[in-house]
């Protein structure tokens, strides 16, 4: 290792903008910065996002739901802008009091229903609507399994491989190789998983896809930091396999789509209010 050694001092001290793509915004406390109330579309369902992973998964399970008919799933998707702090907004906060994307409130009831937490989303979609979550109890236990693993798995992926290796701004060879072969594992994990079965739960395409695709489906197919010859992705051949048939799914092309601010203008919806909005660039169907 060739990094000057460093002992922690007997208290830490947060130092504020230490570097680092998201140093504004990083601090050691929760809460509002500012008054912002969210706006509210015309919708039952409105979702505050932006097009990352964590994002997508919940644009992608919207949009198959309403692939499938469930009108009920139209809904308004606001643009959250992290790296200019708006998740730190009074609104939002009241949302999700861990000022993280995505946040999602349900008006179609008596009272208004705020859902935090990308995999708690999905699972409350699932469950209103009835669709891509198993009613049997043994496929219903793998699914969920699955799905919680991805949120158990994906914090080393993001936040541990993705911070040290794209966006640190130090590279740090531990920390880099301490991230790889945990996410190599990982993939192995899925390739032998996706040996066994079509989709991630068994043989039915399920919210447990639709959680892990954002990260590892991406990731494989070169759309996550860059580092797929890194990693060597070709090694995993089921996941690769998986990644590109899911990749394909309009209703996975519409989702990725929703809140993105980056890439090419044809990938971009920044907002989404109605299936319409799709028309302007020139959405899948």
């Amino acid at each position: 290792m060739t990094e000057a050694h460093y002992t922690p001092p007997r208290i830490w001290t947060w130092t504020a903008g230490n570097g680092g793509r998201f140093a504004n915004i990083n601090r050691p406390v929760a809460g509002a910065t500012h008054d912002k109330a969210l706006p509210v579309g015309r919708h039952p369902l409105q979702l505050y996002s932006l097009a990352t992973p964590n994002g997508v998964k919940v644009t992608m399970l919207l949009e198959e739901l309403l692939a499938l008919g469930h009108r009920g799933a139209e809904y308004d998707a606001w643009l959250i802008r992290i790296q200019d702090g708006e998740q730190f907004g009074s609104g939002f906060v009241a949302a999700n009091p861990n000022s993280k994307i995505p946040a999602l409130v349900d008006h179609s009831g008596t009272q208004p229903i705020r859902v935090f937490e990308s995999g708690a989303i999905l699972l409350y979609l699932a469950e209103k609507f009835d669709a891509f979550v198993p009613a049997e109890a043994a496929a219903r236990a793998e699914c969920l399994s699955w799905l919680f693993w991805q949120m158990g798995s994906a914090p080393y992926l993001g936040g541990g491989f993705g911070h040290f290796y794209a966006y640190a701004p130090v590279k740090i060879e531990y920390a880099i190789d301490r991230y790889t072969m945990e996410v190599k594992r990982q993939l192995d994990v899925l390739d032998r998983r996706l040996a066994e079965s079509p989709y991630v739960a068994g043989d039915a395409y399920t919210i447990a896809d639709m959680a892990i695709w954002p990260w590892y489906g991406q990731l494989v197919l070169g759309a996550l930091y860059g580092a797929a010859e890194f990693l060597q992705v070709q090694d995993y051949r089921h996941v690769l396999r998986w990644a590109t048939e899911l990749a394909a799914r309009p209703a996975v092309r519409r989702g990725r789509m929703v809140n993105r601010t980056s890439g090419e203008a044809h990938e971009q919806l920044p907002e989404r209010h109605d299936d319409s909005d799709f028309d302007s660039v020139s959405a899948p169907r």
